[in-house]
């Protein structure tokens, strides 16, 4: 097992669940955090889908150290360096280039590359990744694509995420080959704007009992 591949073990066993957020207004982060931690959600996924994703995270490490930070939507070797710059234990992306794939073999943090087919399952493969984001999962052949995959790649784990939703985690995560499931479900935009931390708290608490 590789080192980054030990990291990534160790951060699973804190939550298998991993919530993608998106930082609309910076001043949501701490208590959008805040609410998923209390309700046992420690592994959250920051994107940089807004100007604010690094700031938000930034802000979350320094006011809920409970909080496992991770950096999503990394679209270039920039972008990981700036997540690991900050001090971010985990990193993701939609997709991977053959620069981004370098860089991350070499990143000091676990780092999940995004997949859709076998071709770019080999090309991670190929530079050590063992788990990969399995990315957009409901439209990339659902859970019989990710089944496929575990015929010629039987070793490689995945964390689905796109289309994961409360009512079908479970479902993936009962699958041999996941190890974790990212989703928006968790966080709506709606509640988030209307700072409806009790409602996010109380559905990550459901979320932790279930067991999903």
């Amino acid at each position: 097992m590789t080192h980054q591949a030990e990291q990534l073990h160790a951060l699973l066993a804190h939550g298998r669940v991993i919530p993608v957020i998106t930082i609309d207004r910076l001043e949501d982060a701490v208590p959008l955090a805040r609410a998923l931690v209390e309700g046992g959600v420690r592994l959250l996924e920051i994107t940089l889908r807004t100007v604010h994703g690094l700031a938000g995270a930034e802000a979350i490490m320094r006011a809920v150290p409970e909080a496992i930070v991770g950096i999503g939507t990394v679209l270039t070797p920039q972008d990981l360096a700036r997540a690991v710059g900050i001090g971010a234990r985990f990193a993701l992306s939609p997709g991977a280039t053959p620069a981004l794939l370098d860089a991350a073999a070499e990143a000091p943090i676990p780092f999940l590359p995004g997949i859709a087919t076998a071709s770019e399952l080999m090309a991670a493969m190929q530079r050590g990744f063992t788990a990969a984001k399995f990315f957009p999962a409901s439209t990339a052949g659902g859970l019989a694509g990710l089944r496929a995959l575990a015929g010629p790649f039987p070793t490689a784990r995945f964390c689905p995420t796109g289309g994961i939703s409360a009512s079908n985690a479970a479902e993936w995560l009962a699958e041999r080959n996941v190890v974790a499931v990212g989703g928006s479900w968790l966080t709506p935009v709606a509640e988030v704007a209307a700072g409806q931390w009790d409602a996010i708290r109380a559905r990550a608490l459901q979320t932790t009992r279930s067991g999903a």
